[in-house]
């Protein structure tokens, strides 16, 4: 599985990992730098997500007839400059241009490259293949951010986006001399690939993704103070939980990535949320327990990222004629689940509830995906039901 193809493919999530969460880490840099406030600063963070949601559906439109590999170096040739420019961002206006068009190619490159990871190896092995590309975000989790702030609080901010242009052309070269030509599909006019949008399936895996996988981010949004204020955590131990929380997310990318490869994917993503939300609850019953808090950081890390190769190959297969459209809008969805989760989990503490209630959140909201995904098999089986009648 550790093929050249695949690993250039994950240089590249890492460095759009990495340039996704580390302005959580640095943002008091970039806030005190750039002469804005904190929620001012707060707004790159959504600027990136916005881009990603803009960009996912229109680059790979845009893109849809060209060969693969063609399309993915482009994406992250695209993703190298438009990080450049953070680097010498002056004014909070150019730095929030910055980040909109950082996220631009992200979507599109996992959308993308989910589908050519699925193509590399045999059909059986398709998910485990799609979680190796995805395993370069999970490790960003563990070295890239962890770098990345260290560097911003020490040295830079700038140079931590120094960093992540760095490893764009590293993921440039990774593509041009590692990743096969790949067949293009037929080209098939936009119109057409619109067509896929008036299926209930998709919209329902949309939904899965958007509300199911908010549950993490619930829950790792507002995951700092809970570890400080109600477990007890040193403040400087809470970037080597982070790490811990990372690991557990590589785990659980391969361990979902081999659950849908052996099931079907929708029968894996519905057993993953279901744990990933008895894992939140459980964190809100035992938050106060540091030895306990650590095996669940591991724990419900490993939970919620396995959900990621499943739901993935779920909506590759439910789109055989877009799947390239389709992945690619599947990862907006991911980003609508960033906002949507640390905005519903927010409102309890907000209310007075304590840090430990958006876990609760997040577990209605994973177990809401897991509801989502019970009625994408109940439509399958009424499907084939009625199909079976026709016959």
């Amino acid at each position: 599985m550790f093929k050249k193809s695949l690993i250039a493919l994950a240089i590249g999530g890492f460095g759009i990992g990495m340039t996704e969460f580390v302005m959580m880490g640095i943002l008091p840099d970039v806030a005190k730098d750039l002469n804005v406030t904190i929620p001012q600063a707060g707004h790159f963070i959504s600027a990136y997500a916005l881009g990603v949601v803009i960009g996912a559906p229109i680059l790979v439109a845009i893109a849809g007839n060209y060969p693969p590999k063609k399309i993915l170096f482009s994406l992250m040739i695209g993703f190298t400059v438009f990080n450049s420019f953070s680097v010498f961002a002056s004014s909070y206006g150019l730095m929030l241009i910055s980040r909109l068009l950082s996220g631009l190619p992200h979507g599109a490159f996992f959308g993308v490259g989910a589908v050519v990871a699925s193509r590399l190896v045999p059909k059986e092995k398709a998910a485990s293949a799609v979680a190796m590309m995805f395993s370069g975000l999970t490790i960003a989790n563990i070295i890239g951010i962890p770098l990345g702030t260290y560097v911003g609080h020490n040295i830079s901010w700038r140079y931590t986006f120094m960093i992540v242009v760095a490893v764009g052309l590293v993921t440039v070269l990774a593509i041009k001399f590692w990743l096969p030509n790949i067949e293009k599909s037929e080209p098939i006019p936009l119109k057409q690939a619109l067509k896929i949008f008036k299926r209930t399936e998709l919209w329902l895996i949309l939904a899965i993704t958007a509300v199911g996988t908010g549950g993490f981010f619930a829950w790792y949004s507002y995951i700092t103070p809970l570890l400080t204020d109600v477990s007890g955590f040193d403040s400087d131990m809470v970037i080597f939980i982070l790490m811990l929380a990372g690991l557990g997310m590589t785990f659980g990318n391969v361990l979902g990535g081999k659950l849908a490869d052996k099931f079907s994917p929708i029968k894996a993503t519905a057993l993953l949320l279901s744990v990933m939300s008895l894992c939140l609850i459980t964190i809100s019953l035992i938050a106060p327990i540091q030895w306990a808090m650590l095996l669940m950081v591991f724990v419900t890390g490993a939970f919620a990222f396995s959900t990621a190769p499943s739901i993935q190959m779920l909506m590759i297969k439910s789109a055989k004629e877009s799947e390239m459209l389709a992945s690619s809008v599947n990862q907006a969805a991911f980003n609508i689940a960033n906002a949507v989760g640390a905005f519903l989990g927010g409102l309890p503490i907000a209310a007075g509830y304590g840090y430990t209630s958006p876990e609760l959140v997040g577990a209605c909201l994973a177990f809401g995906g897991v509801l989502l995904s019970i009625s994408v098999i109940v439509l399958r089986k009424k499907r084939a039901k009625l199909a079976l009648e026709q016959a």
